[in-house]
């Protein structure tokens, strides 16, 4: 543990003067800080005194409000034993306020694909479907935040997106609040529209959005880089889901490395747990557990001392371990994971205020589900399945009957292969009949087709034809 040596009892020297600080750019260098000052037993007043502060200028740097000068962050950082965390997020928060044309360019402008998509953005889904008021599908407003505001009607939606995405980026007006709401509203809309299974030119449209805002950055103001690297990240994480979705594996690797790229930047916390978490799913699905656990772990690392992003992690953590077939790891991982569900409180609503309990819930059933099935079927143990089955039935019962149907479809998939686990083949078949015959050969999500090429493999020594069928269904 990490004490603070003796101090000079001399009058300590003042502060530099504050600097009023963008709190976005400078909260994740708080937070970090809280958590290493925590972790060597200090209080703020004695950190303070150990650096010559008073103990209301370090809650003020932990809070994000005060900018902490580069040396006297790698005073701290040594002062608390962080190893080098402490002085690389105080260079993340520094450089954050550049100039555009700083040490960003041209590398933080490059978009994940190339080319600039093609087709109508808001011709599918259309802005109709656009929520009246932000948040909304996990989306903050990139200029408020969760304080929450309104999304243009329709016409005028379009006609602020039209106008953003035609004007010359250095010419053009700077971005206004209600053309921020608009393109939020509208990616919003697109990731409903791509849960309701309406998937045709929605991964082109996004990508289009997305290379406007680069277009944007590359010429903006300080004042307006992190709204707009708000946006990008939010709309490269989205471009990646879709196409993790569609199961182009490669393709949303590169989308997900941009985002958390520009969240960072941003200091969009919610962006860079949602993008680890799914770069932690996509390494499963490539079969290396040890990288799905690194993504993992990372999220601890970009949102310390909050719960929700605790249980995220947590959850993930206990994916990657099933696949090892590591069983006192997977399980501990999950009752952590629940556990860290009771200590959500405002602080975390403020942060996230459209994760609310319930879905956080919903998340952490449903994962620690698929880790418990993974883990029957790696260890061949039906109780584990037991288990799996009934976080399956539970996240099922989270959701209200016309709630998100694909995931419905995947929850039924899993809890289909965790009778199969159990050994009970004619059961698994009995419960997948009804779900499946309606879903069109080559329509089912990557994920679900995942899940049922895995089902097929433990189905076919005992239900040939129907192993069959349901590999076909998969696309396999």
């Amino acid at each position: 543990m990490h004490r603070v040596g003796s101090v000079a009892t001399s009058a300590p020297p003042a502060p530099p003067p504050a600097l009023a600080p963008d709190p976005h750019v400078w909260r994740e260098f708080g937070a970090l800080l809280r958590h290493w000052r925590r972790r060597a037993g200090l209080t703020q007043a004695q950190l303070g005194a150990g650096i010559g502060y008073d103990h209301t200028a370090v809650s003020k740097i932990e809070h994000g409000t005060r900018r902490v000068a580069p040396r006297l962050v790698d005073r701290i950082d040594g002062l608390l034993g962080a190893g080098g965390e402490l002085a690389a997020a105080g260079l993340r928060a520094e450089t954050a306020g550049m100039s555009p044309l700083g040490p960003f360019a041209p590398g933080v402008l490059r978009p994940p694909l190339p080319g600039g998509g093609s087709g109508d953005p808001v011709g599918s889904p259309g802005a109709a479907v656009a929520p009246a008021r932000l948040p909304d599908y996990g989306l903050l407003c990139p200029l408020h935040d969760a304080e929450g505001c309104a999304v243009p009607p329709p016409d005028e939606l379009i006609a602020r997106y039209t106008e953003f995405c035609t004007a010359d980026p250095a010419t053009g007006a700077p971005l206004d609040a209600d053309t921020a709401h608009a393109l939020a509203g509208l990616l919003a809309a697109q990731l409903r529209a791509a849960e309701a299974g309406v998937h045709p030119g929605l991964v082109a449209a996004v990508e289009r959005t997305l290379h406007v805002v680069l277009a944007r950055l590359a010429v903006a103001p300080a004042a307006q880089r992190r709204p707009l690297a708000r946006l990008a990240a939010e709309h490269a994480h989205a471009a990646g889901a879709l196409r993790m979705q569609g199961g182009r594996s490669a393709t949303a690797m590169a989308c997900f490395d941009r985002a958390l790229l520009w969240a960072e930047l941003a200091g969009d916390q919610a962006t860079q747990v949602g993008t680890l978490s799914d770069l932690s799913v996509l390494a499963r699905l490539d079969g290396d557990p040890a990288a799905a656990l690194g993504y993992a772990r990372e999220i601890d690392r970009v949102a310390p001392d909050r719960p929700w992003a605790g249980a995220m992690g947590r959850v993930s953590q206990a994916r990657a371990r099933a696949l090892t077939g590591d069983v006192r790891g997977t399980v501990r991982q999950i009752t952590l994971a629940r556990a860290e569900l009771e200590h959500i409180d405002a602080r975390d609503e403020a942060d996230v205020p459209w994760l609310s309990i319930a879905s956080m819930r919903l998340r952490v059933e449903s994962a620690a589900a698929a880790a418990l099935r993974d883990l029957a079927a790696a260890v061949d143990d039906p109780r584990l399945a037991r288990r799996a089955l009934a976080a399956t039935e539970t996240a099922l019962g989270l959701l209200g009957p016309d709630q998100l149907p694909a995931s419905r479809l995947l929850f039924t998939v899993r809890a289909a292969d965790c009778h199969m686990c159990a050994h009970d083949p004619r059961a698994a078949v009995e419960l997948l009949g009804p779900a499946l015959e309606t879903v069109p050969v080559g329509a089912v999500p990557a994920l679900v087709g995942h899940e049922l090429r895995g089902l097929c493999e433990r189905l076919a020594p005992y239900e040939p034809q129907a192993a069959r069928q349901l590999a076909e269904l998969a696309g396999s």
